[in-house]
């Protein structure tokens, strides 16, 4: 198994202080969604491109991925904001290669020096021993089981989890132990582990949720560059559900002008596959992703990017964003009234449960137990 692959040196060009679309050249890269790569918020110093008049450096067709081990003590996250039906979540991986320019997550590439840009596309992190971690964690006598969540933050089934197989190695240990598990995914990937989420949700202990932003591929091939299509995703959530894996839809993010006409095609595409509830969630645009996304926006859509901003303002309060709880993923102002009634009236016309997966039955819960030479499962008798 591949463990981690050589750093790659972005061009200067692709660092700057401001991301005004207006002055940004910097073409598209090749299977990549940001433009740039824009120092991390929580760095001393920053690089900004100069022309010298002498020497340019090359413009790259296409930026590799690198691959880093994310050593931890713990892959167990507690989550108390009430606009989230979890408590206890694990990333497999840091940043994420799909791509999305609109993600929420990117800026948690801050915390360790990165860019929320390219580097959040390129530079990935993968929890290094994560089953051995997660027993060490479930068999502790305080441990409480609550329901986990995979993929809150990054996508569990991200292109780099086919050889890295982390979500693979936690999922066996929820397994063993009887845990439950809600997965959250816009990869097609996570039919590999059908064997798996079959075995939990025959306890009721598992279910899965899949985000569709679009049914348009061309639309996806330039929002999403190296996620599964649209008709993937919707084969995924048939399978799931004729497997008996209780399978739901995200319309995740909603983009004004630019995808929310969809919203009732995608529910009825979902619920014609055999989708059990449904969810959305508004686009989110915290710190660094603003001002990516308006530059994604400049160079795939000029005629519109003035006009989704707008709307995205009209639903924020005036503002890119607003992260108040309660608001912050539905938004506020009459646009967002109707966008919530218009979800309801499709999710009653469809019979689609709305809003979350069902429950998951917390008393199969078995602890792990350890021997001296590290974590085993033993047999009861």
């Amino acid at each position: 198994m591949v463990r981690r692959a050589a750093l790659y040196r972005l061009p200067v060009w692709m660092y700057s202080q401001s991301m005004d679309p207006q002055r940004q050249r910097n073409p598209p890269l090749k299977g990549r969604g940001a433009l740039s790569n824009p120092t991390g918020r929580f760095e001393s110093r920053r690089r900004e491109a100069v022309d010298d008049g002498w020497y340019q450096e090359e413009v790259p067709d296409f930026i590799p991925t690198s691959i880093e081990p994310d050593r931890a003590r713990s892959v167990i996250a507690r989550n108390d904001s009430p606009d989230i039906p979890f408590e206890q979540s694990i990333n497999p991986y840091r940043g994420c290669s799909h791509s999305c320019p609109y993600c929420y997550a990117r800026p948690s590439h801050g915390y360790v020096g990165l860019s929320a840009g390219l580097d959040f596309e390129t530079r990935l992190f993968y929890k290094e021993d994560a089953g051995r971690v997660l027993e060490a964690e479930l068999a502790k006598p305080g441990y409480v089981c609550k329901p986990i969540t995979l993929g809150a933050n990054t996508d569990p089934y991200q292109p780099i989890e086919r050889r890295m197989r982390v979500t693979r190695e936690i999922l066996e240990v929820l397994t063993r132990c009887r845990h439950p598990v809600t997965i959250i995914t816009k990869s097609a990937l996570v039919l590999r582990d059908l064997d798996l989420l079959g075995d939990l949700a025959r306890d009721g202990l598992a279910g899965v949720g899949v985000s569709i932003t679009t049914l348009d591929a061309d639309l996806k091939r330039v929002m999403e560059p190296q996620a599964a299509s649209p008709r993937a995703r919707l084969e995924a959530v048939r399978r799931l559900n004729e497997a008996g894996v209780p399978t739901g839809v995200m319309v995740a993010p909603v983009i004004p002008a630019l995808t929310d006409h969809e919203m009732e095609a995608i529910l009825e595409a979902c619920a014609a596959a055999g989708a059990r509830w449904a969810g959305y969630v508004l686009l989110r645009l915290p710190h660094e992703v603003k001002d990516l996304f308006r530059e994604w926006l400049a160079a795939h859509y000029p005629d519109r990017a003035d006009h989704v901003m707008s709307l995205v303002r009209q639903m924020r309060g005036g503002k890119d964003y607003d992260p108040s709880f309660g608001t912050r993923m539905r938004g506020t102002g009459p646009l967002a009234e109707l966008l919530r009634s218009r979800f309801q009236i499709a999710c009653r016309r469809l019979g689609l449960g709305k809003g979350r997966p069902p429950p998951a039955d917390t008393g199969l819960f078995r602890p792990p137990r350890l021997n001296r030479s590290g974590p085993q499962l033993t047999l009861d008798l």
